[in-house]
């Protein structure tokens, strides 16, 4: 009786098995664990906690991207959710990041005056194009796409990155009412927005130096709004966050791109879908790790080109995963997707009745947010550790950060370089491949003849090993040392 019975029951759990195997393709939030108590208890702390970080952090990379600044909010909210719900990396914190935000608006620094209608549309057009290419390149799985930019190009972009976006702030962080080119020729500093700048920059520092997992940016924003209410800061001229739209986001539509346009858009596109893929990685990887399992990069990308798409569809600019929140949500407990619902609630919340208090914000402490949040990229001691491995990649990382730094506002010319040489490296490994004359060692492996000072694998015989695969790529080279060596050989 019950052996007749196993088959039948397998078979009738073999369809509901698949049919669960591929809603979790499309609806991979299907496959989250029920929270009991406990882990409640983290998800909503973890989620409070990056909520309240990002909102002052979107407002400031708003900025930073050229965009109106509630856009900054509107892009830490819905993308975010989208983002968890279609993610296999729940834990990663999506929303607005400095190297995204510096893309956008170097990407669009020519064709468009800042903040201005027509910024707007193109930098929705950015996030909708390159979300879209996320998605398509997820759905086709061609997540490996992600080692055609190595970790020396993408190490050189981002120190150049960093570079830039400090420097960006420089003027708004000292309280110069002018960028560089009119503080250099007619400086106009504005000693208490100085002051405010300066002092919001030291106390995030010490605050990441001593309590890293403690919110301390939205204590610092919420202080500086009181003690600028407090002395008058904007009636004595001073450049402020000023009004931001409550409610939510209406549904944007961009108008139509010129074919020129477009164009002028295809190589940012790119250039924005790979690096913030790469951003993506390097969070996700560590989120893998610390939960056990295997990374599922193409669903990721499927994830993260939705976000964009939504990010766009609220009149904002492309999002990406940002390294320091996402650790922020890990150190502070978070185990599953619901953190991330959480913050996206508290963002929802300011959105809805906050929005008044970031009115009085010095703009010079939007500048430091985005320093605090930046200085950290800075690792000069990379290029010196590159160098002990390997000196051709960390060439190519230096050439890729001279590149990224003499093409501002181009930036993306240096990510090209950097990929054009790393393929070039590639390609001259592949056409000449390393290739020994091997020997029996004692131990029984067939080892290099030269370096362990080996006799010959047998008479007349001359046994070689290729490091790379017999094709049309390493046949010539192959050839010429067998010919090099027959022709050395005695008869």
């Amino acid at each position: 009786m019950n052996g007749s019975c196993r088959p039948s029951i397998r078979l009738a759990s073999a369809p509901m098995n698949t049919r669960s195997v591929r809603l979790a393709r499309w609806f991979p939030f299907l496959d989250w664990p029920r929270p009991d108590r406990h882990t409640l208890t983290g998800e909503l702390w973890a989620g409070i906690t990056v909520g309240l970080m990002v909102i002052p952090q979107g407002v400031a990379y708003a900025g930073l991207a050229g965009m109106p600044l509630v856009t900054g909010i509107y892009a830490s909210m819905l993308p975010a959710l989208v983002a968890v719900l279609w993610s296999s990396s729940v834990r990663l914190s999506v929303g607005p990041t400095a190297l995204s935000c510096l893309l956008v608006s170097s990407s669009l620094v020519d064709l468009a005056s800042p903040g201005s209608a027509h910024w707007v549309d193109l930098a929705v057009w950015l996030a909708l194009l390159s979300g879209l290419t996320q998605v398509v390149l997820g759905m086709v799985r061609f997540g490996w796409l992600l080692n055609v930019v190595s970790s020396p190009v993408l190490m050189g972009f981002t120190q150049a990155a960093a570079i830039l976006i400090l420097a960006s702030q420089i003027p708004a962080l000292f309280g110069f009412r002018s960028g560089w080119s009119r503080m250099i020729a007619h400086p106009d500093l504005h000693a208490l927005a100085a002051a405010f700048g300066i002092a919001a920059l030291a106390a995030l520092v010490i605050a990441r130096r001593f309590a890293p997992r403690f919110p301390a940016v939205v204590l610092v924003v919420l202080a500086a709004a009181g003690l600028s209410a407090l002395v008058g800061f904007e009636a004595g001229g001073g450049r402020v966050v000023g009004a931001l739209a409550a409610g939510l986001p209406a549904l944007h539509v961009p108008s139509a791109l010129p074919w020129a346009t477009f164009g002028e858009l295809v190589v940012p596109v790119l250039v924005i879908t790979l690096v913030s893929f790469l951003e993506t990685a390097s969070s996700a990887k560590v989120d893998s790790q610390r939960g056990g399992k295997r990374w599922n990069q193409d669903q990721d990308l499927i994830g993260q080109g939705l976000a964009k798409i939504a990010s766009g569809l609220c009149g904002a600019f492309p999002t990406s995963s940002s390294f320091s929140r996402s650790a922020l949500n890990l150190y502070a407990g978070a185990k599953t997707g619901w953190a991330t619902i959480v913050s996206v609630a508290v963002v929802l919340l300011a959105l809805l009745f906050l929005t008044p208090v970031l009115h009085q914000v010095p703009q010079s402490v939007l500048g430091a947010v985005v320093v605090a949040a930046t200085y950290g990229l800075l690792k000069p001691s990379a290029f010196a550790r590159v160098w002990r491995i390997s000196r051709v990649e960390a060439a190519i990382a230096a050439v890729t950060f001279a590149v990224t730094v003499l093409s501002a506002p181009n930036l993306y010319w240096g990510v090209i370089a950097g990929m054009l040489m790393s393929l070039s490296h590639f390609l001259y490994q592949r056409l000449h491949p390393r290739i020994v004359e091997v020997g029996l060692h004692p131990d029984g492996s067939l080892r290099e003849r030269a370096r362990w000072q080996l006799p010959p694998l047998a008479p007349r015989v001359y046994a070689v090993r290729m490091d790379a695969a017999l094709d049309f790529a390493s046949a010539a080279d192959f050839e010429r040392v067998l010919t090099e060596h027959l022709g050395n050989a005695p008869d």
